[in-house]
């Protein structure tokens, strides 16, 4: 009986990663090709985890898509008890196809912009769309991200307002250390990441009906 059970526990666990799997490798990819190719290389920091990643790489030269994996996977275990077996895999799930797509993207992509402002503008608006895709599937864009989902389970809030102000003490720490305009930067990504992350979270899109027409045999 037990292991029937267990075995139960784990097909219902395949079909859900399953289902969510393409969206949290979509939203990881998305959040990854704006961090790697829009605000790493000014070193904007899209988060917490991504400032402590920018900070590792400046004090020792530290790979961020490595420090991004670290911090975020750190970040991770210290929250994964409030949340479930489906959202901890998820995010481990997230935490490292961010971490490749960046590695991948700062190799091999360049931003075809000029102006860092257009850069800023630009990932903040791509990295909203990814994070939404991910919280959409209740798992987190990464460690600060999980924690942000845990406290809007229990208090039932909107997610990403938690994510703003958790994100912003480690972001003022990482200006401080190396660029006062980091926090100019990383507001603005913040503000309007988030922006978009709380409109595509609640936005329900209507789903197309399909009608079917029966037809009557003409009665003599």
């Amino acid at each position: 009986m037990i292991k029937s059970g267990f075995r139960r526990f784990n097909e219902s666990f395949m079909l859900r990663l399953a289902a969510k799997g393409p969206f949290i490798i979509a939203g990881s990819v998305i959040q990854g090709f704006a961090m790697g190719v829009f605000l790493f290389p000014h070193s904007i920091p899209s988060g917490g985890g991504a400032g402590l990643a920018v900070l590792l790489n400046h004090w020792l030269h530290t790979p961020i898509s490595i420090g991004l994996w670290l911090t975020n996977f750190l970040f991770l275990m210290s929250a994964v008890h409030y949340l479930g077996k489906m959202s901890a895999f998820g995010t481990i799930m997230t935490i490292t196809v961010t971490s490749i797509s960046v590695n991948f993207f700062e190799e091999y992509l360049k931003s075809p912009f000029v102006s860092w402002w257009t850069d800023l503008l630009v990932g903040s608006i791509i990295l909203g769309t990814g994070v939404s895709i991910l919280l959409k599937q209740r798992v987190s864009n990464g460690g600060i991200g999980f924690a942000a989902l845990a406290i809007s389970k229990y208090k039932k809030t909107d997610p990403a307002k938690i994510l703003f102000w958790l994100n912003g003490g480690i972001i003022v720490v990482t200006a401080c250390v190396i660029d006062w305009m980091i926090i100019v930067q990383a507001i603005i990504c913040q503000w309007i990441s988030t922006r978009i992350v709380s409109w595509l979270y609640r936005a329900s899109f209507p789903r197309k009906r399909f009608y079917t027409v029966a037809w009557r045999k003409k009665q003599d």
